[in-house]
């Protein structure tokens, strides 16, 4: 971690690390726990695809896979940028949480390909 020569962390640091905050308190699945739910049928059944084979969320959900194995020093711009997004998904998803038992519902299995589970406590 670069400093400003005060062994303090820069402006870019903190932002940086108020986003993996975020970012690891919205993905609340275990990398295990998300590996395991994207090889589901009902993972891969889910989501817009916008022509391709692979739903967005799906995607996704690999692209976090990849992200928490990667060391904080070696994160870049790109890896943030999609940290952003995957608070900003789980964040209007849950405001939207339909009435009743949401146990087997896209609306679950859509979260839970970005990294979320809303019943996981």
């Amino acid at each position: 971690m670069s400093t400003l020569g005060r062994g303090e962390p820069t402006l870019a640091e903190q932002d940086h690390k108020s986003l993996r905050d975020e970012f690891d308190e919205a993905v609340n699945m275990t990398v295990a726990e998300l590996e395991n739910w994207l090889k589901s049928e009902e993972s891969q059944e889910v989501g817009d695809t916008k022509g391709h084979e692979e739903s967005t969320g799906h995607h996704s959900g690999r692209e976090i896979v990849r992200i928490k194995r990667t060391r904080v020093d070696d994160l870049n711009d790109a890896d943030y940028r999609h940290m952003r997004k995957v608070i900003g998904y789980v964040h209007r998803h849950l405001a939207q949480r339909p009435k009743g038992d949401v146990h087997n519902t896209p609306w679950r299995y859509s979260l839970m390909n970005w990294g979320h589970d809303p019943l996981k406590r």
